[in-house]
């Protein structure tokens, strides 16, 4: 196996005994006649079963496997994380380890990776999933999705995804953020293309998915509109959330101003204290975007850009400084 391989195959695991062999199988199956030098990263997310006592012999009896074992379970998108991070791929392929997804469609990434993408995503356009608990809520939140994040992607909960490793490595996962990988790269202008993928019934265990995740999913789909429509402009952004707190605190404080009249000029405490409290907090919401302003347009001047702005013109000590 090349040290560098041109491939990586990363597949998180939890409680997947019966699975594990077969998908192991499959991949190999599917990459072995592609003739590219590639690797497979298998992530037990803290299985509790022996999920990852199988994942470590598979590991010890083919070399191109590599294995990361969480102590405990930490949820998918970390699990997708750490076989990011260890990948050593120039592609880097991600599926769930449950053999619903279909590891013969790796040929079909690769080819529209070929055509100059950078991430290309699968769409189960036959689910094989139940209506109202999984199929109903998917076709919700993905139109949600798109709606808000403003990049058209038909399945954004389909792990079968194909990624550059120069574009994925950079961009941070945590809580469910797996699912928005395409709508956080379209900040990096990254050209995403969508196939059609085969997807199988649950063949062994019991699904880890639920409508108990609606929520997490709707708490991150607010951080990806943030970070992606704010990112460049974080005044506008704390300009927007100091507005309800600028007018609240003007009619508290013309409220405790109309209230002095009849009272012989004595001040309505509650409402002035009330008022100059919202009134603060909307001066510093303000404070603080214009100094995230600064930070972000300053933050990557280099030393001929400081040049010209300041109209010294450095040394080359100074610029190695």
């Amino acid at each position: 196996m090349d040290s560098f391989p041109k491939l990586s195959v990363i597949v998180p695991f939890y409680n997947e005994e019966d699975s594990i062999k077969p998908m192991h199988a499959a991949i190999v199956a599917a990459v072995d006649p592609l003739r590219i030098p590639y690797e497979m990263v298998f992530v037990d997310d803290g299985s509790k079963d022996a999920t990852a006592a199988m994942a470590d012999e598979i590991a010890r009896g083919d070399p191109r496997v590599r294995f990361v074992k969480f102590r405990r379970n930490y949820g998918q998108t970390a699990a997708m994380a750490a076989g990011i991070e260890y990948a050593r791929g120039e592609i880097l392929v991600t599926m769930d380890g449950d053999l619903q997804n279909d590891p013969a469609d790796i040929e079909h990434f690769l080819t529209k990776m070929a055509e100059g993408n950078d991430i290309v995503v699968g769409w189960r356009h036959k689910r094989q999933d139940k209506l109202i608990s999984r199929k109903i809520p998917s076709v919700i939140a993905n139109r949600l999705i798109s709606r808000v994040t403003g990049v058209s992607i038909t399945d954004n909960g389909c792990s079968l995804k194909a990624f550059r490793a120069s574009v994925i490595k950079k961009i941070p996962l945590y809580s469910e953020m797996h699912r928005f990988i395409p709508a956080m790269a379209s900040i990096a202008g990254p050209r995403i293309a969508e196939i059609k993928v085969r997807h199988h019934a649950r063949q062994f265990g019991a699904s880890k998915y639920g409508l108990s995740r609606v929520y997490k999913v709707l708490l991150d789909l607010m951080v990806i509109k943030t970070v992606s429509s704010f990112t460049s402009r974080p005044l506008l952004w704390f300009s927007l959330l100091c507005l309800p707190l600028m007018l609240v605190g003007l009619a508290a404080l013309a409220g405790g101003l109309l209230a002095a009249i009849p009272e012989n000029g004595r001040l309505s405490l509650p409402l002035t204290g009330a008022g100059i409290v919202f009134l603060t907090g909307a001066v510093t919401l303000i404070a603080s975007g214009t100094l995230g302003e600064l930070i972000y347009k300053l933050g990557d001047v280099r030393p001929e850009h400081f040049a010209r702005l300041t109209g010294r013109v450095l040394s080359s000590n100074e610029t190695r400084k």
